[in-house]
């Protein structure tokens, strides 16, 4: 598991130093899903929401709280993101639509908890538009699927715990 790197030695919480970490490329993606009633998943696919462009307005947010990772999270290393995406999928039977977010930079640190937070962003976006139609939408499975980069080199999710 490692030693907890975010305290110092009187247990006080810190920014881990990275100073001496050499520059690498580093990626990640991560992952999660709302689920909604049948109702509101033909109103997102058709377009026929009243507030607009669902996806299309997920989609900036997503991109947009990945980058803003450090001003939420305390102890998150400010990083000039090189890359940011974030794509969706439709998942008919459930009525689900699953967001992935990948974000990438050339630095010191990882990038893991901006894909983390451009996909909760992404999600919420899609709730606060879809609300007036389903108030009981349900964000599940929010996950780093892969990181790359840095000492630890290659991670990936366990593949059993798919959703």
């Amino acid at each position: 598991m490692g030693e907890f790197t975010h305290f110092n030695e009187q247990g006080h919480a810190v920014m881990v130093d990275v100073s001496e970490k050499a520059d690498t490329m580093r990626e990640a993606t991560a992952m999660g899903r709302i689920r909604m009633s049948k109702e509101c998943f033909e109103k997102v696919k058709t377009g026929g929401m009243k507030k607009g462009d669902v996806l299309g307005t997920a989609r900036i947010a997503g991109i947009m709280g990945a980058k803003r990772t450090s001003e939420l999270i305390p102890l998150c290393h400010i990083l000039n993101l090189s890359k940011v995406t974030v794509e969706f999928e439709y998942i008919e039977e459930t009525c689900e639509i699953e967001a992935r977010c990948t974000t990438k930079t050339v630095g010191k640190t990882g990038v893991e908890m901006e894909a983390l937070t451009g996909v909760q962003v992404a999600l919420l976006t899609i709730y606060d538009m879809c609300k007036a139609v389903d108030k009981g939408m349900c964000m599940t499975g929010i996950r780093l699927l892969k990181k790359t980069g840095g000492k630890s080199g290659i991670w990936e999710a366990d593949r059993e715990m798919e959703l």
